[in-house]
Parts: structure tokens; C-alpha cells; sequence
């Protein structure tokens, strides 16, 4: 029978590496690159690879930035009481209203339409109508109501 020795490694033993920690990026360099990701046109894409860092780490930064200006701008604007205005009601003027004139004879057929809509009736006239029938129409219906 062959006897091997078997060799058990504790981790205490090992070659452990140091745990990985997550890269820190300065506020200025945060900030310089959020203010180029908001100018107009801007690639946040590129300008995240051109600085080597994530495009999403940009855009969630750039989120941050315009959250933290938004709670910003409502602090800082001052929160004021509605305040009532006096308020002063005059008598109306009369109305000075000029007669109505007729419109001058046209040479063609006039192709509107009026439609009114009185009680249960409808009335609808077609072409050139003048002042005079409709008054009689309307009075006519006036006098049915």
C-alpha cells in the first residue's frame, strides 16, 4: 500500500491579495464632468469614456446633481401667504352700439348656412337670407313657444 501525504492549506497560510475597494473620484472631477454631460449636444457616453469611468456612474451622478438643484431652488424660494386685493365694482357704462347695416348686394348667391335650434324645432336656412325673413321666422317660433 502507497501512503501519500496530503499538504492542507489554511487561509492564513495563503497569498491573500488585498480586498478590491471601490475607486473614489474627487468632488471637482465629479463636477467638471457632470457641467460637460449638461452642456447642449453633449455625449455623456463620451465624455464617461474619455474619463474612464462608467456611463452609468455619469448619468446616476448627473441625477444626484439636477435632484440636489431642484431641492435647492424650492428652499430657496420664499414661501408667502396669499394675500386678498381690494376690489371695487362699478356700475356698467351704457354701451353705445352702432345700427347694424346691411351688407351690400353681392352679385354672387351668398352658399352659408344658418342652423338655430329652438325647443324642439330646427330651422335652417340656406343662401342669401335677409334681415327680414328671419325676424318673422324667429317671431313666428316666439310665438309657439
Amino acid at each position: 500500500m502507497v501512503c501519500t501525504r496530503l499538504l492542507v492549506h489554511t487561509m492564513s497560510e495563503q497569498d491573500t491579495q488585498a480586498k478590491r475597494r471601490r475607486r473614489e473620484h474627487s468632488p471637482a472631477l465629479k463636477r467638471e464632468l457632470i457641467e460637460r454631460s449638461l452642456q447642449p449636444g453633449a455625449s455623456v457616453s463620451g465624455i464617461a469614456l474619455a474619463s474612464g469611468i462608467n456611463a452609468n456612474l455619469l448619468f446616476k451622478w448627473r441625477r444626484e446633481y439636477l435632484r440636489a438643484s431642484a431641492r435647492a431652488l424650492v428652499s430657496a424660494t420664499p414661501t408667502t401667504k396669499p394675500v386678498l386685493l381690494p376690489v371695487t365694482i362699478e356700475a356698467p357704462t351704457p354701451e353705445v352700439t352702432a345700427a347694424p347695416t346691411a351688407a351690400p348686394p353681392t352679385s354672387r348667391a351668398n352658399s352659408g348656412s344658418i342652423e338655430i335650434d329652438i325647443g324642439g324645432a330646427r330651422i335652417r336656412l340656406r343662401g342669401a337670407v335677409d334681415e327680414a325673413s328671419v325676424r318673422v321666422v324667429l317671431q313666428s317660433l316666439r310665438g309657439l313657444a
